[in-house]
C-alpha cells in the first residue's frame, strides 16, 4: 500500500485531481467529507460538539449549523483548538479504518486540505501538491464559487503560502493549465504512484 497525502491551496483544483486519480484506480480518503460524517446527527461527535458549544450551533433539523459554528471558532483561537480536539481524533480514527480496509497493493489518496499547516507530511509515503498561481485561485473562487474578492483573499491568506506547500511536495501538479493538460499530467503521476506502490517504502523505481 502506498499512502499519498494530497493537498493544495483553496481554489487550486485539488478536488479535480483527486477525482481523476480515483478514475484511474486510487482509493480516496477525503478528510473534509469524514469531518462532516463524524458530526452528523446521531453521532457521538455531534453530541460532544454541542456539549462544548451549546445547542445554538444546531440547525432546526438537528444537524450542525456549520456557518454558525464557524463564526464562533474562527474568531477565537481557543475555541477553534477545542473544536479541533473533538473532531480531529474522530477523523483520524475513521481515516485509519478506511485505510485498513483498502487492498494491500492500493494507492490510497488522503485528501487533506491543511496537510501543510498541520505538519502532516511525515504521515505519508508521498506528498502531492496541486499548485496554482494566486491569481488563478482568486479567479476560481470568485467566478466558480461565488465568493466576494475580499472573502476569497481572506481564505487564501489563512492558509499556508504557496512556497510552504511546494517545500513539502514530493510531486507537484501544475493546475494553471487547460483540463486536457491536467489530465495528461495526472496520468503520468498515477503511473509513478502505481510503480511506487510496488516498491519498498514507496520509493520511485529507477
Amino acid at each position: 500500500m502506498l499512502k499519498v497525502g494530497l493537498t493544495g491551496g483553496i481554489g487550486a483544483g485539488k478536488s479535480e485531481v483527486s477525482r481523476l486519480l480515483v478514475e484511474r484506480g486510487a482509493v480516496l480518503i477525503d478528510a473534509d467529507r469524514i469531518a462532516r460524517e463524524v458530526v452528523a446527527p446521531g453521532t457521538p461527535g455531534l453530541v460532544a460538539v454541542t456539549e462544548a458549544f451549546g445547542d445554538d450551533v444546531l440547525a432546526q433539523d438537528g444537524s450542525l449549523d456549520r456557518p454558525r459554528l464557524g463564526s464562533i471558532v474562527f474568531a477565537d483561537p481557543e475555541k477553534l483548538a477545542l473544536l479541533n480536539s473533538i473532531v480531529h481524533p474522530l477523523v483520524g480514527a475513521r481515516s485509519r479504518e478506511l485505510e485498513t480496509a483498502a487492498p494491500e497493493d492500493a494507492v490510497v489518496i488522503h485528501d487533506v486540505p491543511l496537510l501543510t499547516e498541520n505538519n502532516l507530511a511525515p504521515l505519508y509515503d508521498v506528498v502531492v501538491v496541486v499548485d496554482a498561481a494566486p491569481e488563478t485561485q482568486l479567479d476560481r473562487l470568485v467566478r466558480l464559487r461565488g465568493m466576494t474578492e475580499d472573502d476569497a483573499r481572506a481564505r487564501m491568506a489563512a492558509q499556508a503560502t504557496r512556497e510552504k506547500r511546494r517545500e513539502i511536495a514530493d510531486i507537484v501538479i501544475d493546475n494553471d493549465v487547460p483540463l486536457a493538460d491536467l489530465q495528461r499530467r495526472v496520468q503520468d503521476v498515477w503511473a509513478d504512484l502505481a510503480r511506487r506502490a510496488q516498491t519498498p517504502h514507496g520509493t520511485s523505481p529507477e
